[in-house]
């Protein structure tokens, strides 16, 4: 199971809004070129972190703007706003484990609970790093 590139490209999107805001017109397809990707991967991401309500998008070519201070949005934000996790829980088991067999008809019990801590300390864990933080850092590695 992996998390997808959604999330890791939620946060460099938020950091290039952030970092060019005040000397380009921050658009998808400026977006897509720093993570180069397609355009149409970019605006479908916006409109994830605009519904969840981080970000405006002008219409047109109007460009984007981050909604709320970075240090009041955190890893854990990015996450909800464009991972599709199903029912909110990260991990999904095999739909029908065979009841007839030891493990298969105790799987759940084995693993449900362990499965639920480790989401809420990653969870914890992501709650625990803004965009501020991140932004931070990439000051001194981009020597704004």
């Amino acid at each position: 199971m992996q998390i997808s590139s959604r999330f890791t490209i939620a946060v460099h999107v938020l950091v290039c809004i952030e970092t060019f805001k005040d000397s380009y017109k921050v658009t998808s397809d400026f977006l897509a070129s720093s993570v180069n990707v397609n355009p149409v991967v970019i605006r479908r991401l916006l409109q994830q972190l605009k519904k969840a309500g981080l970000i405006n998008v002008k219409r047109g070519s109007g460009g984007a703007d981050i909604e709320k201070p970075l240090d009041e949005i955190t890893l854990l934000d990015l996450y909800n706003a464009v991972e599709c996790v199903e029912d909110g829980n990260l991990f999904h088991f095999h739909e029908s484990p065979n009841q007839l067999c030891p493990v298969g008809k105790n799987i759940h019990t084995l693993l449900d609970v362990r499965l639920e801590e480790i989401q809420k300390a990653m969870e914890k864990e992501m709650r625990s790093v803004s965009i501020q933080d991140i932004m931070n850092d990439a000051k001194e590695l981009i020597k704004m």
